[in-house]
């Protein structure tokens, strides 16, 4: 088989290429290492056993004449692509809602003209302010004012939903769904706002763990390779086509806990930190208090659950920043 990854040099799309090529498929990423880099997926061209099986493109994904080659070329599509990380949206809003949106919008439309699967990653960021828990597919949505540009990552992948869904009721496109709750593990980085790696940063550091806010906002968090395992599943089930799906982990954590217990597991002497949202990022900032999935739907589909608890995905992380700082 022959997949296309989009973003396939970001954190989850690396390790989707990863694993499609353990597969023995062919695999081909476009990149433009806005927030990917090379670094994720040398280890895979270097790896002779992949040769001739792994094709990377290093383009926008809105070059239309590479794009339809890749996706005429390819069997499935997997857009993982995305401007994504709380402070690069802030950081980039415009360019993160063109890539979004645009982006988003090129892929469907050659996947309807090729006539190929595809399955669209969005987010749990879509489900707004809720504090109610779990969080079901079929819930309300409710966001702060537009003036609040946090929620403009939310809208911008709640629009690239509605085009999936309208390309499969009004042109029967094959598209699948997910939105995922807090990817997490080796590879990612915390340069862009991600909580975990920026934690453990700081504290192999010795640094202060700055928590933001009160620190009693919490959060699940998803072990990367779970992901990809449930991502290489509903790409295959037939009664995932049209639907939208949650993927996460459902153990919950406050962010005060969660340095607390990065602390803990690197023996580190940092000290933990409050700092106002004004200081972290702007006055333009609104938190999600609360965030957990409910998996009753993907159990239901793939029979999946996560398997790895948040103390091993923490070690884990914290192994590869010992190598990798």
């Amino acid at each position: 088989m022959k997949v296309l990854i989009t973003g396939g040099a970001g954190f989850v799309g690396s390790h989707l290429a990863e694993k499609y090529l353990e597969r023995g498929d062919d695999v081909y990423i476009i990149d433009d290492l806005s927030t990917g880099t090379l670094e994720n997926i040398k280890h895979l061209q270097e790896d002779k056993s992949h040769k001739d099986k792994l094709f990377v493109t290093i383009d926008s994904i809105l070059n239309r004449g590479v794009m339809s080659e890749l996706v005429r070329t390819c069997d499935i599509v997997l857009h993982m692509a995305a401007a994504v990380g709380v402070q690069y949206i802030l950081d980039n809003p415009l360019s993160s809602i063109v890539t979004n949106i645009k982006g988003a919008e090129e892929v469907l439309e050659l996947c309807n003209k090729f006539r190929k699967k595809v399955l669209i990653a969005s987010t749990s960021e879509v489900y707004g302010k809720h504090t109610h828990s779990p969080l079901v597919e079929t819930d309300n949505i409710i966001y702060g004012p537009s003036t609040k540009f946090r929620w403009s990552y939310a809208a911008a992948k709640l629009m690239d939903e509605f085009t999936a869904l309208a390309y499969h009721r009004t042109k029967n496109l094959q598209v699948i769904l997910i939105r995922l709750f807090n990817a997490v593990g080796p590879r990612q980085s915390g340069r862009y706002g991600m909580v975990i790696p920026r934690f453990v940063q700081q504290a192999l550091r010795n640094e202060p763990i700055t928590v933001y806010g009160d620190g009693t906002q919490t959060r699940t968090f998803t072990y990367v390779g779970d992901v990809v395992d449930a991502i290489t599943k509903l790409i295959e089930c037939p009664n995932a086509i049209g639907e939208v799906t949650n993927i996460g982990g459902v153990e919950e954590i406050t962010m005060r806990n969660l340095a607390e217990r990065v602390k803990k597991l690197t023996s580190s002497t940092s000290e933990i930190k409050l700092m106002p949202y004004d200081e972290a990022y702007t006055k333009d900032f609104e938190d999600m208090q609360r965030r957990v999935p409910s998996i009753e739907k993907i159990k239901g589909l793939i029979s999946w659950k996560q398997k790895t608890s948040l103390n091993a995905i923490l070690q884990e992380v914290i192994d590869y920043y010992r190598v990798n700082e």
